[in-house]
């Protein structure tokens, strides 16, 4: 790029985004949000001035770079998270799967407390989705109930690290090696974690990822869906690429494999294009060249942003464990590194005061606070409004407590340490006012 524009770029970026003084109480500490610079904008006007736009040379970078950052051989990138978990299951419902695709009627085990999009495409392809409930410790799949849940019509497991804490790992694998089962992870909130010293999303038969404003790292909306199978990844590329029997690279017309193995052309004419020949129902949930030029250069961040949500994480940990008489807090999985999306708080039993007090005073503080995800889906408007077909193993009481207990408040990289103190400041500030000490 010509050097005189980058440095306008640069001049742009410090008077547009220049950084304000942090002031208690009136500066806002988002719950989530995105931490960039001016070498995201100069890259994105690079893949701006190549006139490309859609998905090119910048998106063939990112995948090849974003699955030797996660230790694995196949990404293909998608547009959202929530369309990333949309082709990992769609993909095992596949018939180049055989006998072990995914059918309608078929069990897929995964939480109630979560987010929707998890479980969203198995009530889409009439897949019946089995609810467990969740560790009150961790917050992550409760591995018991995960044995119980186990029948015949149990095909896969799609689980999500939930708020960037690994859930079991080597249990859950087990699990699905005794039982024959796909395992799905949900990395949406956890990119940059690892379990015994490999990442997140390297496990799973497929896993998924956002890149959405507010995660890791983000390409503004965008996702990615990674694999060791050859086979199950370019399953995965040929519904995200209309259900193309072959793939194409975007404007070539030069097919780069031999296809899915479709049994023949269906009745097409021999001589048929195969670049029109569709043998998945697909979508068109390519990103755009754009997206991937901003990806490329936070994807170069996202250590760093791990050690500061890990900072973050820790501080708030030390600061307020002396009130755990009154505040649950997430506790680590064993041989874990997390990469962490939020801090949850969850009110013990008994608890003096509500979680509606604490986060309206969080709020007047100019703290922002999220929920737990969906809390328990089940209870979710959507759940009551169609006939969602689905089983749940036990009563599913951890979910309820957190339905009603629990929130988050921001660690991610844009909160430095006087921010964070801040926040630890104010929690302490409201137990007090309310008479509460630090008995332990």
């Amino acid at each position: 790029m010509n050097k005189k524009l980058e440095k306008l770029i640069k001049e742009e970026y410090y008077s547009s985004f220049k950084k304000s003084e942090f002031i208690p109480g009136k500066t806002v500490i988002p719950a989530s949000g995105k931490d960039f610079d001016w070498r995201e904008m100069i890259k994105m006007t690079e893949a701006v001035l190549e006139g490309w736009w859609t998905e090119g040379r910048f998106a063939d970078e990112f995948e090849k770079k974003f699955a030797r950052y996660e230790g694995v051989k196949y990404c293909v990138t998608t547009t959202s998270g929530s369309s990333a978990n949309l082709l990992a299951i769609a993909a095992l419902t596949s018939y180049h799967l055989g006998n072990r695709q995914l059918k309608p009627g078929d069990e897929v085990i995964t939480l109630a407390a979560g987010f929707p999009t998890t479980v969203n495409p198995l009530i889409l392809y009439r897949l019946v989705p089995v609810f467990v409930d969740i560790d009150l410790e961790t917050f992550n799949v409760n591995i018991a109930q995960l044995k119980k849940a186990i029948s015949k019509k149990t095909k896969a497991i799609f689980l999500p690290h939930h708020l960037g804490n690994p859930f079991n790992v080597k249990e859950v694998k087990k699990i699905c090696n005794r039982h024959n089962l796909w395992l799905v992870e949900d990395c949406c909130d956890a990119l940059g974690s690892k379990y015994r010293g490999s990442r997140v999303g390297s496990f799973g038969d497929l896993a998924t990822f956002s890149f959405y404003a507010g995660h890791h790292i983000t390409m503004g909306e965008g996702g990615a869906v990674v694999s060791n199978d050859a086979r199950l990844a370019s399953i995965v590329r040929s519904i995200r690429d209309w259900g193309r029997e072959y793939w194409f690279k975007t404007g070539k017309d030069i097919r780069k494999d031999k296809g899915l193995g479709s049994r023949g052309k269906g009745k097409l004419p021999e001589n048929y294009d195969h670049k029109f020949i569709f043998s998945e129902i697909g979508y068109n949930l390519k990103i755009t060249d754009i997206q991937a030029a901003l990806g490329l250069v936070q994807l170069e961040k996202v250590n760093k942003f791990t050690k500061i949500r890990r900072k973050n994480f820790n501080y708030l940990s030390r600061r307020l464990k002396k009130f755990q008489n009154y505040l649950f807090l997430q506790r680590e999985e064993k041989l874990i590194e997390p990469s962490w999306f939020g801090f949850l708080l969850t009110l013990q039993p008994g608890c003096l005061f509500t979680r509606e007090e604490l986060i309206n005073y969080l709020i007047k503080q100019n703290i922002i606070t999220r929920m737990f995800l969906g809390g328990n889906l089940i209870k979710q408007p959507y759940f009551q409004n169609y006939k969602i077909k689905f089983r749940v193993v036990g009563s599913l009481k951890n979910t309820d407590y957190v339905l009603n207990n629990s929130f988050w408040v921001g660690i991610f990289q844009a909160i430095d340490q006087k921010k964070c103190t801040y926040i630890a400041n104010s929690i302490e500030a409201f137990l007090k006012k309310n008479g509460l000490g630090c008995e332990n």
